[in-house]
C-alpha cells in the first residue's frame, strides 16, 4: 500500500534529521521497507524540507548505470539523485571524514549545462548541443545501507548515497570524439581505473532517460546544472586515507583532502 502523506512526512523529518546528523537511514536499521515507487516519493519529500530550508538544487546525479549494478541492488534501472548547492567544492578542498558516514568515492565526469534539455531533444547530438563544459569530478557518498539486501529502494530514498561534489576545471571540447582514461587515486594508489573508454558514447547514454523522469515530476535539466554522467566502477571507502584524486590526461585532474 502507498505511503499516506502524515507518514511520508515523518519519515522525511527523520531521513533529513539522520542526513544531517551524518548517520543516515537508520529507520531501515529499524525495519523500514519500500517499494521502488514509495522510495522515489520520500527522496522528493526529503528535498522538499530542504528547499524549505533555503537549499537549492543544482543538478543531479546518474547511478548504477549498468544492468549487472541494477540487478545487485534491485533495481531495473538506473538510480537519481539531486545535487545541491550547499554540497559542491572546489578543487584541492579540505574535507573532515567526520562530516560523512562511511565516505566513499567515485571518479566520474560532469558536465554543466548551456541550455535546458527538453523531452523531445535527448539524441546524443541534442546532448553534446546541450553542454557547455566536461569536468573531472570526485563524488562523495555515505556508502552505508541498514536494511537487508537488496538495498535499491534504501539507495534511492537515500538520494542515491550521494553527499558531494568535487569538481575540477573543464578543458575539453564537449562535442569532441576522444578516447580516454580515468583514475581513482588514494594517497599516490590507483585503486580504480579505466582505460581506453569513449567520450561522449561510454558516458551520456543515461543522459535521455534522466531527462524523462525528471519530466515524470514535471522538472527539467535546466540551463547551468551540473550532471554527474555515471561512474563506472562502485563507489571506495577512503577509510584512513586523505588525498583522494581523479585523473583524466585528457579531460583534466581534481582532488580533496579528507582529514
Amino acid at each position: 500500500m502507498p505511503l499516506n502523506d502524515k507518514t511520508l512526512t515523518d519519515l522525511a523529518i527523520k531521513m533529513l534529521a539522520d542526513y544531517d546528523a551524518h548517520n543516515p537511514g537508520t529507520q531501515f536499521g529499524d525495519g523500514l521497507r519500500l517499494s521502488v515507487p514509495d522510495a522515489w516519493l520520500l527522496q522528493t519529500a526529503v528535498s522538499k524540507l530542504r528547499e524549505k530550508r533555503g537549499e537549492k538544487i543544482v543538478g543531479f546525479k546518474i547511478g548504477a548505470v549498468f544492468e549487472g549494478n541494477q540487478k545487485l541492488i534491485g533495481l531495473d534501472h538506473p538510480a537519481w539523485g539531486r545535487l545541491w548547492n550547499n554540497e559542491q567544492h572546489k578543487d584541492k578542498v579540505t574535507l573532515f571524514k567526520k562530516d560523512f558516514a562511511n565516505p566513499s568515492m567515485e571518479a566520474e565526469f560532469g558536465i554543466i549545462l548551456n541550455r535546458d534539455i527538453e523531452t523531445d531533444k535527448t539524441s546524443l547530438d541534442d546532448i553534446l548541443r546541450s553542454i557547455k563544459s566536461v569536468h573531472p569530478v570526485i563524488e562523495i557518498h555515505n556508502f552505508v545501507f541498514r536494511g537487508e539486501s537488496p538495498n535499491g529502494a534504501e539507495l534511492l530514498a537515500n538520494n542515491a548515497i550521494h553527499a558531494g561534489v568535487v569538481r575540477g576545471l573543464g578543458k575539453m571540447d564537449p562535442k569532441k570524439t576522444i578516447t580516454t582514461d580515468l583514475e581513482l587515486i588514494y594517497d599516490g594508489e590507483i585503486v580504480d581505473s579505466w582505460y581506453g573508454t569513449k567520450w561522449p558514447d561510454d558516458y551520456l547514454s543515461a543522459i535521455d532517460w534522466l531527462v524523462q523522469e525528471q519530466a515524470k515530476l514535471g522538472n527539467k535539466l535546466r540551463k547551468n546544472h551540473l550532471i554527474l554522467t555515471g561512474a563506472l566502477g562502485p563507489p571506495i571507502p577512503i577509510k584512513n586515507r586523505q588525498l583522494v584524486e581523479a585523473n583524466s590526461p585528457q579531460i583534466g585532474r581534481v582532488s580533496a583532502r579528507f582529514v
